[in-house]
């Protein structure tokens, strides 16, 4: 699939060239409402958010009862985004989906976005978030090349948390530049049920925290991490478990 730049830069019309990488539909229908949708995206207060609960679910793939969408929200292939019910994104939040068709990203019942948090799934990459989890502000996911991200339910992630998933580079060729060798797929990142990350938190592409398990503020997680384990530093290493601790 092509990089932004060159779907941007590349042959075709100014038109066709933003359906393709923006709205992801080719008719007039979907660019139209499209538009309409953005031109609400930076309406301010309670009308703001009442004119984007109306029109904007139509706007995705798929999205349940009683999503609520804060101002100045950025999305692309709203139509291969799926949103569950009582789903919040705040604002300045990003939503990128243009990877794999049709699931790019899935968002499960209850989640809350917090301010800025930045989710994309691109070139084949899919982000699936489970029910009742919470995102806190300015944190990152990506998923690239088919290196899924998967979050299950209960979760909590703290502010600035960064989950890659296939972002790392081929350097084996000392003579090319890295950006032109490609990203290398890994088997993604999945955080399984009730996993807590504290503020700061780097999960790293191949990485699977268990259920139950916690990283530590500032936590560079580079090895699976057991079930009910807590981890701390970098690269986090297993500190103790939660069943060892007194009740």
């Amino acid at each position: 699939m092509k990089k932004t730049h060159d779907s941007i830069t590349g042959h075709g019309s100014l038109a066709g060239k933003y359906q393709d990488t923006i709205v992801g539909r080719g008719s007039l229908w979907a660019l139209l409402y499209f538009e309409w949708c953005m031109w609400l995206a930076p309406i301010p207060g309670a009308l703001g958010l009442l004119l984007r609960r109306i029109f904007w679910p139509k706007m995705f793939g798929g999205c349940g009862k009683g999503c609520a969408f804060g101002k100045n929200i950025t999305v692309r292939h709203p139509g291969d985004i799926i949103l569950g019910s009582k789903v919040v994104i705040s604002e300045n939040c990003l939503l990128d989906g243009r990877g794999e068709p049709g699931r790019a990203i899935t968002i499960g019942d209850n989640v809350m976005l917090a301010n800025n948090v930045n989710i994309a799934a691109k070139s084949g990459g899919t982000v699936f978030i489970g029910n009742d989890v919470g995102i806190n502000t300015d944190t990152i996911i990506q998923s690239v090349i088919g290196s899924p991200i998967a979050i299950g339910d209960d979760c909590i992630l703290g502010q600035r948390c960064l989950l890659i998933a296939g972002g790392s580079y081929h350097t084996d060729a000392p003579d090319i530049p890295i950006r032109l060798q490609g990203n290398k797929a890994d088997s993604g990142v999945r955080l399984e049920n009730n996993v807590w990350l504290g503020a700061g938190v780097s999960v790293l592409g191949g990485v699977t925290m268990k259920s139950g398990s916690i990283a530590g503020t500032g936590a560079v997680v580079t090895r699976d991490i057991a079930k009910n384990a807590i981890c701390l530093g970098v690269p986090a290493k297993i500190a103790r478990y939660r069943t060892d601790m007194p009740l």
